[in-house]
């Protein structure tokens, strides 16, 4: 009997696939409109595919986000996206089973409807670097490698973005107020 040799398909779906959720979910917090961020999902899926005999089998997840991520800034870019804000829908961001959107889930139930809200007018570089580690968990090293910047520039622009994120809370705050 002769074994089987995996082919490069079943490899990519083995190591790539697993991480759709984190995909899309980078993708939807980035792009802010579901459509644009299934559409991106898929482009980098494609990206991905045509790309995986370059990768050298490190870390699958932050090598997939990478290009999610180059994909999102292009669709950014490009003006592929409307302008007009659309409102958070959790039932957009798949099965709460998922470890990614898992801990999406829980976060945004802890943080309730102005979280969301602020963090949706934060610029993307803050908005990114946040979803990046405090939704999905990724290191400061593993970000740098997704952002493809200095791991010093994710320190900073997690600690600016989440001073902007607080002033954004404070001012939601006071317009919600009675």
């Amino acid at each position: 009997m002769e074994a089987s040799v995996p082919t490069e398909t079943s490899t990519f779906e083995q190591l790539m696939l697993p991480h759709l959720d984190s995909a899309y979910n980078l993708s939807r917090w980035l792009l802010r409109d579901p459509h644009d961020a299934e559409d991106a999902v898929q482009d980098a899926c494609l990206r991905a595919f045509r790309a995986f005999g370059g990768f050298r089998g490190a870390d699958g997840r932050a090598w997939f986000l990478t290009i999610v991520r180059n994909v999102c800034y292009s669709h950014l870019r490009q003006g592929k996206r409307e302008s007009l804000k659309v409102a958070f829908e959790e039932d957009l961001h798949g099965s709460p089973e998922d470890s990614g959107e898992a801990n999406a889930q829980s976060w945004l139930e802890v943080k309730g409807e102005l979280l969301r809200q602020a963090l949706e007018r934060l610029p993307p570089e803050y908005r990114e670097v946040i979803v990046l580690h405090d939704v999905e968990g990724l290191s400061y090293r593993e970000i740098a490698g997704v952002a493809e910047i200095p791991l010093g520039t994710v320190m900073s622009r997690l600690a600016r973005g989440r001073g902007k994120l607080q002033a954004e809370l404070a001012s939601l705050s006071q317009n919600t107020s009675p």
